[in-house]
């Protein structure tokens, strides 16, 4: 597995706004979770992913997570408009890879074209300081279990 965070620019969504910046420059002296979705506005992603970082966002404070990630292959203003629609004060931010450029980066690519979904990123959580991921966790198809915010809480 690739530990080091690469120096790919994509769009990331803070606070509402959308701006092209360099991944590793972003998570330089950092540490935070990424986690990805395989798209935003989808059922699992918007009732229970997304939530429990929303809901859990003050206890991985209190652990020394500077900053939460999700990661999803769509374009900026789906993720922005997603990200807004669940919270109104913007605490999680966005990485839009719509390109998948991330997600082919770390092999975490699945095809959902069964789905009418094209390919996506898969369901994951990482852990990463200092521009190193410390901790990897992929979902099998279908479920949300290791990476959800209530396991990753266990691991920070």
């Amino acid at each position: 597995m690739i530990k080091n965070i690469p120096d790919i620019k994509v769009p990331i969504i803070k606070d509402g706004v959308s701006n092209v910046l360099s991944l590793k420059d972003e998570f330089n002296n950092k540490r935070l979770l990424l986690f990805g979705v395989p798209g935003a506005f989808t059922p699992t992603c918007s009732e229970k992913h997304l939530p429990g970082y929303i809901k859990l966002y003050e206890s991985f404070k209190k652990k020394h997570i500077e900053d939460i990630y999700c990661l999803s292959v769509n374009d900026h203003y789906v993720m922005k408009s997603w990200l807004i629609s669940y919270s109104e004060d913007h605490q999680i931010k966005g990485i839009a890879d719509g390109n998948a450029e991330i997600s082919r980066y770390y092999d975490l690519i699945t095809d959902k074209s069964q789905n009418f979904m094209g390919y996506r990123s898969s369901r994951f959580a990482m852990l990463i300081e200092n521009n190193k991921i410390k901790s990897l966790k992929i979902e099998q198809s279908g479920e949300l279990k290791v990476s959800s915010a209530e396991n990753m809480i266990l691991e920070v």
